[in-house]
């Protein structure tokens, strides 16, 4: 695994910041955000350090089925998954990612308005 020193969420993943897990695999780790835009919102991690902008690989690549894998299993278990829920990736700082590693947004368990 790369981790990089710093980053909150290799921190998280390495299991030296606590969080409230709710889903994970030797490749991936899933957590409830700390601070929710909806009344579920879990964010998906890939345990190893990836900045989404500079340094996709294609090892990277291959982790997306199992992070919509998991997206599928954790909204089940939430119970969001079959009324709706959002999946949502920020990459840069005009897109209001705020930690460079790569994630994943599920927010749901409300009506979501419109994206704009």
């Amino acid at each position: 695994m790369v981790y990089v020193e710093g980053c909150i969420f290799c921190q998280i993943a390495q299991g030296k910041i606590p969080s409230d897990v709710v889903f994970e695999t030797d490749k991936l780790i899933a957590f409830r955000d700390i601070h929710p835009k909806s009344p579920v919102h879990i964010l998906i991690i890939p345990k190893n350090h990836v900045n989404p902008r500079l340094d996709l690989t294609q090892q990277d690549v291959e982790t997306l089925p199992e992070i919509f894998l998991a997206a599928k299993e954790i909204t089940r278990k939430e119970g969001i998954g079959e009324r709706g829920f959002r999946l949502i990736a920020n990459v840069g700082p005009e897109s209001g990612q705020e930690v460079e590693h790569l994630h994943f947004h599920i927010l749901g368990g409300k009506r979501l308005g419109p994206m704009g």
